[in-house]
């Protein structure tokens, strides 16, 4: 059986701008629950690791104002095209490893990592790094597993791979995620909107 590759920029399906009623319904309780999440962090300045092609990033930064808000992401030509397109004073993109970020310690009040941390070789590395540069919280989401493959199983998506997304390398189970954050600051919401798992931690 073979193996997909990871795809480090990102899977090339863009789940919020579908028109199909199902995903669109499935990402209408994923944004409204990142949506509470955020406001309940309230940050002034937010670093959005594995930023992709920057959606979620612009409408933070529009939303902040004037707070400061960073995407980062690996260096491709197709993100930086996107990049372009997505910009604003208070907003500044870098290609950048995760797992050795270059801020100080609690630069920033939110460090985000929304569908990124089943893509990276190193969680465990690169949410350590995120927990260093965040003041105050960390906000992130995963497939919830072993749902999410289910999902696809039954779609007929990825059967020879057992469901799994291609570019996933890391899985976990909503109990397994809370407990790779817990790690690194306690849990204030653990969220399941559905099938997702997404958390906001108070960083120590």
């Amino acid at each position: 059986m073979s193996v997909a590759e990871p795809v480090p920029t990102g899977n090339t399906f863009d789940k919020y701008g579908s028109t199909n009623p199902v995903v669109r319904r499935l990402m209408a309780g994923f944004r409204s629950t990142l949506d509470e999440l955020f406001g309940r962090a309230a940050p002034g300045s937010v670093l959005d690791v594995g930023c992709g092609e920057g959606v979620l990033t612009h409408e933070w930064a529009e939303r902040l104002g004037d707070g400061r808000v960073v995407g980062i992401d690996l260096d491709d030509p197709k993100l930086r095209a996107e990049w372009a397109r997505r910009s604003r004073p208070n907003l500044e993109y870098r290609p950048a490893d995760a797992t050795a970020l270059d801020f100080a310690d609690g630069e920033l009040d939110l460090a985000a990592a929304i569908e990124v941390l089943e893509h990276v070789p190193e969680p465990e590395a690169t949410v350590a790094e995120m927990a260093r540069v965040a003041r105050r919280h960390l906000l992130v989401s995963v497939p919830r597993e072993p749902l999410w493959r289910a999902l696809n199983v039954a779609r007929g998506a990825y059967v020879r791979s057992l469901g799994n997304t291609p570019g996933h390398v890391n899985h976990w189970s909503k109990r397994g995620f809370v407990s790779l954050l817990a790690r690194h600051g306690t849990v204030e919401q653990a969220r399941s909107p559905f099938p997702w798992t997404m958390l906001l931690v108070r960083v120590d």
